[in-house]
């Protein structure tokens, strides 16, 4: 939720634009608050490269130091390395100062815990309320904890990440690949993994400096300037990465910026090559991703999982089932032997090694998968009106579909599928529809937003 500020609170931590919500003393607050669920351990503080991070950085140690905590500052890295590097060092947690895709005014917290993983939802409240109380004391003088500066620590991250793919049969391909990062955290580490794996990399922006040329969030539209690069540059595919490094978006050598959606369908699908038939634990997703990894699956007798949106719900469900692979369908992949966070670094190498595999290019490799076409769109709505669109979205659609009302309300048929979840920080609601024509997904957003419009009227 955000307050009256505008800064966005939540049990993954804060966000909001540096000078008016998310000020120094917001940031200090914030962080004694989380020492205080750390104490006395070690706490790694990590950033993506928006120079406000840089002022952002000062506020968030002294108020860890200032609860007892002693920290490691680890300085520029991809979120996933955060947390690859809180288990490696046996940290009590992390904070990874971020805004993840949003744009360059913004900036944020985001808290994990001792296994590397984001703060579970009951964790977070804890913290949340913490905050807002802000009646814990200060240590003495002589409490106050230590500060050790640590740089040059992703190769970690790099080493756990070439472990788990086949590098000969990856170099053997001699991919070129154009790599832009956006000025953001993942440009050393991503150039490292790819010259690893024998790719001719053509770099973007790679220079972690927060010169965000394109917006951030690397989603189609927004890289329309960018994707004739590829074809122009004769590479193979492209790669792109939002500015703290957790998301992963695909170009094909013709210059087609691909759906985000893919991204994961693709890491899965090599996934389970990898383990030649031999998989048994599930996949998991949440509940607006794509079907075609249903499909996927269904093909390789997996069993899918769906959960509430959210990484922190995905993980939860990866860890308790034993999970093979997950992920998100904002280019997000989860690979339980990497870590507990979306890791585009793994995504990269695994995509690489379906390609490599099979000797296909990007565009043919998309041409195997099942088509559909999805439609996003937001409607403003009050949230006390929510319950009644519910409701009656749950009785037009009950007789003829599955519902699951996990988060928000996700209405099922054998070929299509429809989630409609209020926005928790703002008064509106998203609309996800899949199907597997632009005529029939058309047709069932239209349907929904009628019975929007005669709810509200």
């Amino acid at each position: 939720m955000a307050d009256s500020s505008g800064l966005i609170v939540s049990v993954s931590g804060i966000r909001g634009i540096v000078g008016s919500a998310l000020t120094p003393e917001v940031a200090t607050r914030f962080a004694r608050a989380f020492g205080q669920h750390c104490y006395p351990g070690v706490v790694l503080v990590g950033r993506d490269s928006r120079p406000s991070g840089r002022m952002l950085r000062h506020a968030v140690i002294a108020g860890l130091q200032a609860s007892g905590c002693h920290v490691e500052d680890i300085g520029i890295v991809p979120t996933p390395t955060c947390g690859v590097l809180v288990r490696a060092r046996g940290a009590s947690g992390a904070i990874q100062i971020t805004a993840s895709h949003n744009p360059a005014p913004w900036n944020g917290l985001k808290l994990f815990g001792a296994d590397g993983a984001v703060l579970p939802a009951d964790q977070g409240r804890i913290i949340e309320r913490a905050y807002y109380a802000d009646s814990d004391p200060h240590v003495a003088w002589d409490g106050i904890g230590n500060e050790t500066e640590l740089r040059g620590m992703e190769e970690e991250h790099l080493q756990r990440v070439l472990q788990y793919l086949n590098r000969d049969l990856i170099r053997q391909a001699e991919f070129r690949v154009l790599l832009d990062t956006n000025g953001g955290a993942g440009g050393p580490l991503a150039i490292a993994l790819l010259s690893e794996l024998g790719c001719d990399v053509i770099p973007v922006g790679t220079e972690p400096d927060g010169d965000f040329v394109h917006p951030p969030e690397p989603t189609p539209a927004h890289l329309v300037e960018l994707a004739p690069r590829v074809a122009a540059e004769q590479a193979d595919l492209g790669f792109v990465l939002d500015p703290d490094a957790d998301r992963l978006a695909l170009i094909s050598s013709k210059g087609v910026c691909l759906s985000e959606e893919l991204t994961l369908a693709l890491a899965v699908q090599s996934r389970i090559e990898q383990d030649a038939g031999s998989s048994t634990g599930p996949i998991v997703i949440n509940m607006s991703t794509s079907r075609v990894l249903e499909d996927i699956a269904h093909r390789a007798g997996l069993k899918l999982i769906r959960t509430a949106v959210g990484e922190a719900n995905v993980v939860e469900r990866i860890r308790s089932e034993s999970a093979l692979i997950g992920g998100e369908g904002n280019g997000g992949v989860i690979d339980p032997r990497i870590g507990w966070v979306r890791d585009p670094f793994i995504g990269m190498g695994l995509i690489l090694e379906h390609l490599a595999r099979h000797r296909q290019s990007l565009s043919d490799a998309v041409l195997q998968l099942p088509r559909y076409t999805m439609r996003k769109l937001k409607v403003d709505l009050p949230l006390d009106r929510w319950p009644a669109v519910a409701e009656q979205l749950v009785r037009s659609f009950q007789t003829v579909a599955q519902i699951d009302r996990t988060d928000g309300v996700r209405i099922a048929w054998p070929d299509q599928w429809l989630h409609v979840r209020p926005s928790n920080t703002e008064p509106i609601v998203r609309i996800i529809a899949e199907s597997p024509t632009d005529a029939s997904v058309t047709s069932l957003c239209e349907a929904t937003q009628r019975i929007f419009r005669d709810v509200l009227e």
